[in-house]
């Protein structure tokens, strides 16, 4: 089956492959060439695929999935492969939202705790599939 993952900035991946796994809202699915009809939403976590024997790893912050006609295609809002991954600005990102989340704790409104809690969801998520 074909697979195109796709966030705002570029095309992560475009190709044939022969199972994918992801987390949805409603849990983890793997799909299989000739799945049905699927449109759903993704959580953020680890999406990985097999292509052969051999797998790849990628973290996803969320986003949207749709399978038709044998093709699966996912919009990701930020999507990464596991071998891209820096780690040290990872780990600088994560040290940095939960220093901010410390110092400023009571401080932020609703909408700036929910960006420090994604940007260090997001450094967490890479830093997990960075180990695959």
């Amino acid at each position: 089956m074909k697979l195109e993952i796709v966030t705002p900035e570029k095309i992560i991946y475009s190709g044939d492959v022969d199972q994918i796994t992801v987390e949805a809202v409603d849990g983890r699915i793997a799909i299989l060439p000739h799945h049905v009809n699927l449109f759903t939403k993704i959580k953020p976590g680890e999406l990985h695929f097999k292509i052969a024997d051999k797998e790849q790893f990628l973290a996803v912050t969320g986003g949207f999935l749709e399978v038709s006609a044998n093709k699966v295609t996912i919009l990701a809002d930020y999507a990464i492969h596991a071998d891209e991954v820096d780690v040290e600005k990872a780990l600088a990102a994560q040290k940095r939202a939960e220093e901010l989340l410390k110092k400023s704790e009571g401080q932020l409104n609703e909408r700036e705790y929910a960006e420090l809690q994604a940007a260090l969801g997001r450094a967490l998520l890479e830093l997990d599939i960075a180990n695959k």
